[in-house]
């Protein structure tokens, strides 16, 4: 694997040869499923759920940091360690699980860019699932040439998302004061917009970025000193900062956007029902009615964007996870075919039988599974990173430790709320027969209960002491040179080149 070469003079140069996996982790933040919640949000709110973002997109930085400083610490990814510290039945159990987190995730990519395409070409939207995956092919084809190549072409399309929505909002000409005010001072008006604020916290963190960040930051040609990889640590924090700081602000946009367009006094009774239920695609409507039809073009290049990036991203998600907890050896583009028919069969499936309807409804479906997931993924994480066994001198303090704990405490109490309540609102409903609820109470009983024994398992396994060290004694550059030859016999994959500044 040839790994990219940091610059360490000047100083510029080696602050840019460390970005690029924090933007490529960004765009989870970005991708048409949050899009689509934070339209809702301000179409149902305004401004009110800003300071949500801002609390959540805080968090996933926290989170994200861990995750890099894993693979730096360590030099291997998430679920690499899963598979030497868990048995061969849990480590099956998490692939799987970690593999339809990923199919979840990239359900909504996948139908976003296919309304993006039915919005700007009027393309059918199964047709556009199946476009959606070939251009992600394409596109992932940069890989030969190195990471580098890829990081480019995913940091342009997140410009692109911001650019559009951007453009939209300063059009839309929404209050700054009640922007500043929505994302500075706390407030939840109802029952509803807790709720609702609990479905924005819970979309926000996907399970299959804690494996990719520390996958990409592999990639990197780091010394293997204590200090070389604590610098290196600081350097990918402040990367993933500013990727997530953009992210941040794209998302403030998008609700700017819907908030302004639907609080306006003069709106069309149209556009008011619309506002009641906004999509990916009535989305397109809303704008167009209310803003002109240049709006909802630009509009479907940010989905096209968002789509293409984050199915990209969680391609490359599921190749790390195939190879860390299987061990297996594939060749490239066959991994990434295998991958990329996998995630796209739901949503042409859906598209074919139901329609734009039916693909909206899966978007939702797609959420609940990622809230399911996400513990199988933090809890390992947080575990690993507080771990001596595992970080020796780099693992998380006492107090970092704590406050990890209780912020994945947190957010996987707030996901396991929102995909309750969405069940239970389910079986309640005057619209579901009872024998239909009880059959479905009694089945989903053992689930609950070997999902809380499972977290249980988890959490309180003892630590296998690890074999490898961070450090261990050799120079750096016998130690990198150890490392890189070990992963090329391990996946025979060039990951990144060296940057030519």
């Amino acid at each position: 694997m040839a790994l990219v070469q940091i610059q360490e003079t000047p100083h510029w140069k080696k602050v840019l040869s460390y970005i690029g996996p924090g933007f490529l982790v960004s765009v989870a933040y970005l991708d048409p499923g949050n899009l689509e919640t934070d339209l809702q949000a301000g179409a149902d709110y305004k401004y009110e759920l800003l300071w949500i973002v801002l609390v959540g997109l805080g968090f996933a930085l926290v989170i994200q940091s861990r995750s890099a400083n894993l693979g730096v610490a360590t030099g291997k990814h998430l679920s690499q360690h899963c598979r030497t510290e868990y048995h061969t039945p849990i480590n099956y159990c998490l692939w799987i699980l970690a593999e339809i987190a990923v199919i979840a995730a990239d359900i909504p990519e996948v139908i976003g860019t296919a309304f993006a395409l039915n919005i700007l070409f009027n393309v059918p939207i199964w047709s556009g699932v199946l476009l959606a995956g070939l251009n992600t092919l394409l596109l992932l084809g940069l890989q030969r040439y190195g990471i580098r190549k890829l990081e480019i072409a995913i940091g342009i399309l997140v410009l692109v998302v911001g650019g559009c929505f951007c453009s939209v909002m300063v059009h839309a000409n929404p209050n700054v004061k009640e922007i500043a005010r929505g994302m500075f001072l706390p407030k939840l008006s109802n029952a509803s917009a807790t709720r609702d604020s609990i479905a924005l916290l819970g979309a926000l963190i996907m399970p299959h970025n804690l494996f990719l960040h520390p996958a990409l930051v592999t990639s990197r040609k780091i010394h293997r000193s204590v200090d070389g990889i604590r610098s290196a640590s600081r350097y990918f924090l402040l990367e993933s900062g500013l990727a997530l700081l953009i992210a941040f602000l794209i998302n403030v946009a998008v609700i700017s956007v819907s908030g302004s367009v639907c609080s306006n006094p003069n709106i069309s009774s149209n556009n008011k029902y619309h506002c009641t239920n906004v999509t990916l695609n009535s989305a397109a409507l809303l704008l167009k009615n209310a803003l002109g039809n240049w709006s909802s073009k630009l509009y479907a290049i940010s989905l096209l964007a968002s789509g293409q990036s984050s199915t990209v991203t969680g391609t490359y998600a599921g190749q790390y996870i195939m190879q860390g907890f299987l061990d297996l050896k594939m060749k490239l583009w066959l991994r990434n075919l295998v991958t990329r028919c996998i995630a796209i069969a739901p949503s042409l499936i859906a598209c074919i039988i139901g329609g734009p309807s039916a693909a909206a409804r899966l978007i939702i479906i797609a959420s609940m599974i990622l809230s399911f997931e996400l513990p199988f993924a933090l809890v390992p994480l947080l575990k690993f990173t507080s771990s001596e066994a595992k970080m020796r001198e780099h693992k998380n303090s006492i107090m970092v430790s704590l406050i990890l704990w209780f912020l994945g405490a947190c957010s996987i109490g707030i996901n396991i709320y929102f995909l309750g309540s969405t069940l239970l609102g389910w079986i309640t409903s005057d619209h579901t027969p009872k024998a239909t609820a009880i059959i479905t109470c009694v089945a989903i009983s053992p689930v609950i209960i070997l999902y809380i024994l499972m977290l249980l398992y988890l959490t309180f396994k003892p630590q296998i002491p690890s074999t490898d060290s961070p450090d261990s004694g050799m120079s750096p550059d016998e130690s990198l040179e150890s490392e890189s030859t070990r992963e090329t016999d391990s996946y025979g994959i060039q990951r990144a080149v060296e940057i030519e500044m």
